[in-house]
């Protein structure tokens, strides 16, 4: 009996090890394809990043109701010179007036609708997304997503 149990647990640990392998190829090959997604736009390459407005409520032990608006993701990155459409979808909240800190960008983002929004940043840095509706915590922010630039 002894040897029969020994002789399991042997079998038992192989199988183990072999489908260990096997997931483990399975991963790489599934993987082994994935590429950065590029849409070309005349000629020139343009990555599209996409992001949504979200809200957050709560209610305090006190019985108060709070609510934070954010864009989501909130923060994104990109190269300097590298040419990215932002493309962002209303979810939650009516509008979001915002604009893009130290920079001429600007636009609005409205509930069921997408705005694109066109970046391309010729100095390293990080730039600030702001809703000018909810810029800070006294008006259900702060709205703010970072955009870094390396």
């Amino acid at each position: 009996m002894h040897f029969l149990t020994i002789r399991k647990g042997t079998a038992l640990l192989i199988l183990a090890a072999f489908f260990a392998v096997v997931t483990a190829a399975g991963w790489w090959l599934l993987k082994a394809g994935d590429k950065v997604v590029i849409k070309e736009t005349a000629g020139n390459p343009v990555r599209e990043i996409h992001m949504v407005t979200g809200e957050f409520m709560a209610t305090l032990p006190s019985g108060k109701k709070i609510e934070a608006y954010r864009w989501d993701p909130g923060t994104i990155f990109m190269e300097k010179g590298e040419k990215v459409r932002l493309i962002i979808y209303g979810v939650n909240g009516k509008e979001h007036p915002f604009h893009i800190e130290n920079t001429t960008i600007k636009g609005t983002v409205k509930k069921g609708e997408e705005t694109a929004v066109d970046l391309s940043f010729d100095k390293e840095g990080t730039y600030r997304l702001i809703c000018e509706v909810h810029p800070d915590k006294e008006h259900n922010g702060p709205m703010i997503a970072y955009i870094v630039v390396d």
